[in-house]
């Protein structure tokens, strides 16, 4: 059999181009820093007979030879057997490779101030610049090494703290997702089960009517699959979901069922999550009005205030009860003001239920516009 070989090229010229700009200026950068720390600890020794030009040039190579040297101890710090949360046995081994890591620092430094004219090229061969580190420059260069080790070290523990906030979010976003999406498939079925219990009861005394329903619940239907990956939508399209639940309702009640919508147009491009009109409205009808001799009103009003939506669905049916808590809020009502307090963390976000003044009942639904907006589609 004959074996294939996939070879992925990336042919993003720009990628390349932005990732070497970025070596470039990690190495400019370095640069300055390493010139910076040269020009700091040259300044104090300004003063003394030697010319300020030597002794900076002096500094300079000591400097940049660490520089150098860093490349090498991030690859060495790399390569180490040891988990990085296992800083004891890091720093120890650090420890061991710091006094070779000084020795070959002081011939490259020697080097470096050879190529700068402070020292002569004679002066690099055989010990001379073993002798000079050892004459109580190695301390200083194993704590310049450690320093350096230790640097490393917090930019790795950033870059990690960093990259788990990110998964964190990562997963947390997900969750949300996930629950958003579990507490919708508890609010679909939910509305399906009660909109089919009304169409089995008019099939067989009122098939012209139940075949009416059965077209708007096919539209309905449709609505919800076309929103149904949007966790949030416009309320201008909740409300003509809103108009074939109610085509539904409308032809079971009939004329004792009484509907008066008054939503401002600045509220009509306003997100806000999707099926959350129809729980609030249904609520009204089961609970408030189905069970009141002669039917009622419900009232469905949204405006915007001081950068919150509010949406308001009161309905003059029988009320709360005196023994009502909110502890009995049903699956409808329970699942919406879930749904909001997941999407819309802030204090401004609520779902309320209160007596309504005349009787019956009054939900109110408090949305920032500026966390809604900020939503898309998708």
């Amino acid at each position: 059999m004959a074996r294939i070989t996939v070879r992925l090229v990336s042919n993003n010229p720009w990628r390349a181009e932005n990732s070497h700009y970025s070596r470039l200026r990690l190495v400019l950068m370095s640069f300055a820093a390493w010139t910076t720390m040269g020009v700091v600890f040259a300044t104090p020794r300004f003063a003394s007979a030697a010319p300020w030009w030597s002794v900076l040039r002096s500094s300079l190579g000591n400097w940049w030879a660490w520089g150098l040297l860093v490349p090498v101890i991030v690859a060495i710090d790399r390569r180490l057997p040891i988990a990085v949360n296992n800083l004891g046995m890091r720093l120890a081994v650090h420890i061991a490779i710091a006094l070779p890591m000084a020795l070959i620092y002081s011939y490259l430094s020697a080097l470096l101030q050879a190529m700068l004219g402070v020292l002569s090229w004679p002066d690099l061969v055989g010990l001379g610049p073993l002798h000079e580190a050892m004459k109580g420059g190695v301390l200083w260069d194993v704590l310049v090494y450690l320093l350096i080790v230790g640097g490393w070290q917090a930019v790795q523990y950033s870059h990690h703290y960093l990259a788990s906030q990110l998964r964190l979010e990562r997963l947390e976003r997900n969750f949300s997702e996930a629950r958003l999406n579990a507490l919708r498939m508890q609010l679909d079925p939910h509305f399906l089960f009660n909109a089919l219990n009304t169409i089995s009861s008019l099939v067989v005394n009122q098939p012209k009517l139940a075949r009416g329903m059965i077209e708007q619940l096919g539209d309905l239907l449709r609505l919800s699959l076309e929103s149904g990956r949007r966790q949030q939508v416009r309320l201008s399209e909740e409300l003509e979901f809103l108009g074939h639940y109610l085509a539904i309702q409308k032809t079971r009640f009939g004329d004792s069922l009484n509907i008066v919508i008054d939503v401002s147009e600045s509220a009509r491009d306003v997100m806000v999550p999707s099926l959350i009109l129809q729980p609030l409205v249904e609520n009204a009808i089961r609970h408030g009005l189905s069970s009141r001799p002669g039917g009622g009103t419900v009232w469905v009003q949204a405006t915007i205030d001081d950068n919150v939506l509010h949406i308001t669905v009161d309905d003059d049916g029988v009320g709360l009860g005196d023994d009502w808590t909110e502890d009995r809020v049903g699956l409808g009502l329970g699942v919406t003001r879930e749904r909001i307090a997941m999407l819309h963390r802030t204090q401004e976000a609520a779902l309320l239920i209160d007596p309504r003044k005349g009787g019956g009942t009054r939900v109110r639904v408090a949305i920032p516009t500026s966390a809604a907006e900020t939503h898309s589609d998708e």
